[in-house]
């Protein structure tokens, strides 16, 4: 529309007063006198319809220009705008127990939802592991305009912050979901589509799923930063047991204290936690972490003080993440049954390497109870062993108690010195007419084809500890897999012979040895792997409880870890009631607080520690542009409702701008007025000459 001011052009081209290019011829002035012209009349406008005509011209060239339409449709309301369909992410994961955290959270909530029009559809999730929603976009619907912001903030006020990770992908995409959901069940509502998420942003946030996400078009994230109150946070968290540890130390626990980056305190305390938790139980210990960094420390377990659960640390502003809690590692106490006739100080017998690769240390006592094959043996007697060793022929009744045993669940190791002991191992398979065969190779045998995705091998998978290649085998019994039904080659000799057979009997297995580990046999005892093999089979036949066992909260617990899920099952959660499952539940997945948990399945009772998650504990906020990163719109503000109809009639308008043109119109009118104008001066000229050619005035 700046066109239009050349409107002023005809003006000023009318008001100028152009020299006459009339010429006289005059005689000389030189004896004038000089006067000068008077004024006889101003400047006046003339050829008035000329001017019209040019100024019309003018003016409609510029509105042809400015591309005018004409509107049709009512135009948007712009104090309401458009309806919108928004869904609203709280965070409660352990993260947002800090102090100030949560009340701030509310309070933006009920901002958003102040702000939130009649037309709009409103959802309201919470999020740390799990999604939860707390308002539905049928709730919402379903209730009075002017009762849905209480409705909301009803049952946020009942909503706390809980003790799980915070797995903010997984939000999104749950928002992302219902928000397309919502679109494909024909709601009427076409406008904006928005996730407000109300959060800590802590860099401890799971976003990985993202990554494979494609996040759909068209909706916006708004993203309401809640600032912490205190910038100081150092965790706690639980570390494994190396595999390389001395099992000769004194029992300890590892623990891992790390600080915020930006922290402002560096002097930490950590140490046992009294049973009441009120106090520091033993021993302190004194750590320095600088901001950013972890330290490892080994924490003694403090003797004579019983109950203890608990590791604690002091020195933080915030206390969500400063306890861990951990079975104390207590010594074990085990029994193996070891039927075969030698003499404990015979060098040259089973017996003899076996009391000495089991000796007693801080964690474990195992005692290696000798019994003679031809002694009877009694029930009583094998109710306590947790393994078994058979190294020759067996009375049938102390074959048929030992498969009893083995039929409950039990684990039989049955290592032959000759080929005659194949009568026990009929008896304790309950197959007839099995026989062995002693084989003495001409130089040595070795193991081969090694099976180290079996858990008796599994401790040997890596490279370093894979070679049995040393291990030479003087004789060995042959025996025929294919004559065992379910038996399970675990090893073979290079001759293509089972070294080793995982037999399955009811709930437990027998493992077949076919050579012995005494100097006569092989070179089993002597090496660096018979140690750990024994191990293995302790703890494949449930002798060996592993301690330490990382549990974070909302992880499920298998109960075939607890018990046998045959029975019943009764599980106590820290400072809650006890739950019953039924039998056959294959695990309890009700983890939701840190603690102690106790499984209770028939006679027996397992304690499980189950801990905060160790991301909780990085509270630093997340870079501003980490979720856009990983693919997500990123945080930008959600448009005023004004700015929505501008926006709406702006598109509007073009739509009927390019359909109606009426520019081309505006464009002929200029062309017809200028053919007027210019025949009007034609005419105009053509006067004007005949009026001087006959000695009229000129104007």
């Amino acid at each position: 529309m700046l066109g239009a001011l050349a409107v002023a052009g005809p003006l000023i081209f009318h008001l100028i007063r152009r020299t006459t290019r009339e010429r006289t011829v005059f005689s000389s002035l030189m004896f004038l006198r000089p006067t000068p012209p008077r004024l006889t009349h101003r400047s006046r406008l003339e050829h008035i319809l000329l001017l019209l005509l040019r100024c019309l011209a003018l003016a409609l060239l510029a509105l042809g220009f400015a591309r005018p339409f004409l509107r049709k449709t009512a135009p948007t309301d712009a104090v309401s705008g458009e309806a919108r369909r928004i869904v609203v992410l709280v965070d409660v994961s352990a993260s947002m127990r800090r102090a100030g955290l949560w009340a701030e959270a509310r309070n933006r909530v009920e901002a958003v939802l102040r702000k939130a029009t009649p037309g709009d559809q409103v959802a309201v999730f919470t999020y740390g592991r799990q999604v939860s929603p707390l308002v539905s976009f049928e709730e919402w619907k379903a209730a009075l305009a002017g009762e849905r912001t209480g409705l909301v903030l009803s049952r946020l006020a009942a909503t706390t912050p809980g003790w799980t990770g915070t797995h903010l992908g997984n939000a999104l995409i749950s928002a992302a979901e219902a928000l397309a959901d919502a679109d494909g069940e024909k709601k009427g509502i076409t406008g904006p589509r928005q996730i407000v998420l109300v959060s800590d942003l802590q860099a401890g946030s799971a976003l990985d799923s993202l990554q494979a996400y494609d996040w759909p078009k068209g909706i916006e994230l708004e993203v309401q930063a809640l600032p912490a109150r205190n910038t100081t946070n150092a965790g706690l968290q639980l570390v494994a047991e190396s595999p390389d540890a001395d099992r000769q130390a004194t029992p300890a626990v590892r623990v891992r204290v790390s600080n915020a980056g930006d922290s402002t305190r560096e002097q930490f305390r950590v140490g046992w936690a009294r049973p009441d938790g009120t106090d520091f139980a033993g021993a302190v210990i004194d750590v320095y972490v600088p901001p950013g960094q972890g330290r490892v420390v080994a924490v003694p377990v403090p003797a004579g003080i019983p109950g203890l659960q608990k590791i604690m640390l002091r020195g933080d502003d915030e206390d969500f993440d400063n306890s861990v809690y951990v079975m104390p590692p207590e010594k074990q106490k085990l029994s193996v049954l070891y039927l075969g006739a030698d003499a404990a100080d015979d060098i040259h017998q089973p017996l003899y390497f076996l009391q000495r690769a089991l000796p007693d240390n801080p964690h474990l006592t195992v005692r290696v109870v000798p019994h003679s094959p031809a002694a009877e043996l009694s029930p009583a007697e094998v109710q306590d062993p947790k393994l078994f060793f058979v190294t020759e022929a067996l009375p049938p009744a102390t074959a048929a108690l030992l498969r009893e045993q083995m039929l409950a669940g039990k684990t039989v190791v049955f290592a032959p010195k000759t080929a005659e002991a194949a009568t026990a191992l009929g008896q304790l398979l309950g197959i007839s007419g099995l026989g062995l065969e002693n084989v003495q190779p001409s130089n040595y045998a070795m193991l081969a084809e090694i099976d180290f995705q079996h858990p008796l091998f599994a401790p040997f998978a890596d490279p370093r500890f894979s070679d049995f290649t040393k291990i030479h085998v003087w004789k060995y019994r042959r025996v025929s897999a294919a004559a065992i039904p379910g038996a399970r080659v675990l090893s073979k000799f290079d001759s293509g012979d089972p070294a080793l057979l995982e037999i399955p009997a009811g709930k437990g297995r027998l493992l077949a040895l076919m050579t012995g580990w005494n100097p006569d046999d092989s070179q089993l005892a002597v090496s660096s792997k018979f140690v750990p093999l024994l191990y293995s089979m302790l703890e494949l036949g449930g002798g060996l409880i592993e301690q330490g066992t990382q549990i974070m909260v909302g992880d499920p617990v298998p109960l075939s870890a607890t018990g046998p899920t045959t029975e019943p099952t009764v599980v106590r959660p820290p400072g809650g009631a006890a739950v019953t499952l039924p039998a056959g539940t294959a695990s309890f997945t009700q983890t939701l607080q840190p603690g102690i948990y106790e499984f209770t399945t028939g006679q027996r009772t397992t304690r499980l520690a189950v801990n905060l998650d160790p991301a909780e504990s990085r509270t630093a906020p997340l870079p501003e542009d980490q979720l856009e990163r990983y693919g997500a719109p990123g945080p930008q503000a959600v448009p005023e409702p004004v700015q929505a109809a501008r926006r709406e009639a702006l598109l509007q308008g073009a739509e009927a701008e390019s359909r109606q043109k009426l520019w081309r119109w505006f464009l002929g009118a200029t062309l017809a007025v200028l053919l007027i104008e210019s025949a009007l001066a034609g005419w105009t000229a053509r006067r004007q000459a005949r009026t001087v050619n006959t000695g009229g005035l000129t104007s």
